[in-house]
């Protein structure tokens, strides 16, 4: 099981080298006076960062591979290639890399982020906003706010008010006897149960199942076991399964019919969806 570290409610530290304000060094990224600060982190599969928090938004994208992002106690997100995640600032959140991935990570100050959604979401990425990620890592990081990049920098933050939300999200319920379910099916999200079968299983009825699982997680049992099992191929495509062998073992009747659920919920084929 992981270690994780007591709540961080600053952003982390920045090499000393790396910018001064009037003669001294600038050691922490809150303390930059610019509306954005853009980090790049290549990550090998396997690495996890344990539950922080920062003090501005993060806004976590993807150039290449594939990243599993949970908000302690919300839920959590996959996070394919030209995809990003929204944090708003002091959700406490873990990643864990499901392989090589590269990131940039956007840091927004509280001023430049105030009409940003509160809660966590990911989003489609369009080549727009992508071209303007990629050039903004390149600025120093006291880039020239009045010039160019200051200009750049504007439209990327009115580009991000307007993405919609991407639907890459499971949340999690909080009733004991839901948090079974949950458990069971992110273990084995091709667990067939219905909903009367678990309510036997866990001594309760199924109306008072249907009735939580509305309640906490904002979805039925059967949305939300679907959200299981399409997170749970998102991560197996990225990783070159192919999509007859992921299909049959999530317990699709055939690949037909998990293409078309797979369509229906990001409007696109499994084989089109990661292109960019």
């Amino acid at each position: 099981m992981p270690t994780y570290i007591e709540k961080q409610t600053e952003l982390p530290e920045i090499p000393k080298h790396w910018v001064t304000l009037d003669g001294k060094p600038v050691n922490r990224l809150e303390h930059v006076p610019r509306q954005v600060v853009i980090r790049k982190a290549d990550h090998e599969a396997g690495f996890y960062s344990p539950y922080h928090s920062h003090g501005w938004g993060q806004l976590l994208f993807i150039a290449a591979g594939l990243i599993q992002v949970s908000a302690r106690d919300i839920g959590y997100w996959v996070v394919p290639p030209q995809r990003a995640v929204w944090i708003p600032a002091f959700i406490e959140h873990d990643a864990r890399t499901i392989h090589p991935v590269q990131m940039r990570n956007v840091y927004i100050a509280p001023e430049a982020s105030r009409d940003l959604p509160n809660h966590c979401q990911v989003i489609h990425v369009t080549p727009l906003l992508r071209e303007l990620i990629l050039e903004m890592v390149s600025f120093d990081t006291l880039y020239d706010e009045d010039g160019t990049q200051g200009r750049i920098v504007q439209v990327f933050l009115d580009q991000l008010k307007t993405i919609p939300e991407a639907p890459l999200h499971l949340p999690h319920p909080k009733s004991k006897s839901l948090i079974v379910i949950a458990h069971r099916l992110r273990d084995n999200p091709a667990d067939p149960r219905s909903i009367d079968e678990w309510a036997t299983e866990l001594g309760t009825s199924a109306r008072s199942l249907a009735r939580h699982f509305r309640q906490e997680t904002g979805m039925t049992f059967g949305q939300w076991r679907q959200q299981v099992r399409l997170l749970a191929a998102l991560t197996r495509i990225a990783q070159g399964d192919a999509v007859a062998n992921v299909a049959q073992d999530l317990g699709y009747s055939s690949q037909s019919a998990f293409i078309t659920m797979f369509r229906k919920a990001l409007g696109k084929t499994p084989g089109r969806y990661f292109e960019l």
